[in-house]
């Protein structure tokens, strides 16, 4: 179809405060969480975008989110953090939200929702430490990144891997193809 896409996960300039941008809100589900938040994000692409004279072009934003309950596992702080999470998915079935949100033709928006299932077998303190020490928890949702050392402890997973990745690839073609973006 001949169209660029610019693609923002986080927003880029320093005026712009991520971490603003995540805080919970009291009594917020997951789903409502992640949602708001990726269309956060692409609030600020666009006027990141508007900001430095861009032409326009089809924005695509993402976030995800790791829930126990309405437990929401956000990135961990720190190691002692990620300890922390993964002892509690460990031996759970947990869900991973992705929220997408596509801007296309000035102000038209398109979202999507992907919510996928992951079992962790029980983990030792030592399988614990042993990953974390990778450093791969660190930067992740949960404290985990599936495609990485934390598969081997993944008992069941139902959804979207790439969903659980960060980007759920059928829910974005989706968003793509109703905004003309990618042909049918």
């Amino acid at each position: 179809m001949g169209h660029e896409l610019l693609l923002a996960n986080a927003p880029g300039d320093v005026a712009e405060d991520v971490e603003a941008i995540e805080v919970l809100r009291r009594g917020e589900s997951p789903s409502a969480y992640v949602q708001r938040v990726t269309a956060l994000k692409l609030d600020a692409a666009v006027a990141r975008r508007e900001r430095r004279s861009l032409r326009p072009a089809p924005i695509l934003c993402s976030d995800t989110t790791v829930a126990l309950g309405r437990t929401i596992y956000g990135k961990p702080a720190d190691a002692s953090e990620a300890r922390r999470m993964l002892a509690e998915l460990a031996g759970h079935e947990h869900r991973v939200l992705t929220a997408v949100a596509l801007q296309v033709d000035g102000d038209r928006r398109l979202a999507a929702l992907s919510v996928s299932r992951v079992r962790f077998a029980p983990m030792s303190a030592a399988q614990i430490d042993a990953y974390v020490a990778s450093g791969e928890p660190l930067g992740k949702a949960g404290a985990y990144a599936i495609q990485g050392a934390a598969a081997q402890h993944v008992e069941h997973l139902s959804g979207s891997y790439s969903g659980i990745m960060g980007l759920p690839l059928f829910e974005t073609a989706r968003l793509l193809r109703a905004a003309g973006v990618l042909a049918p």
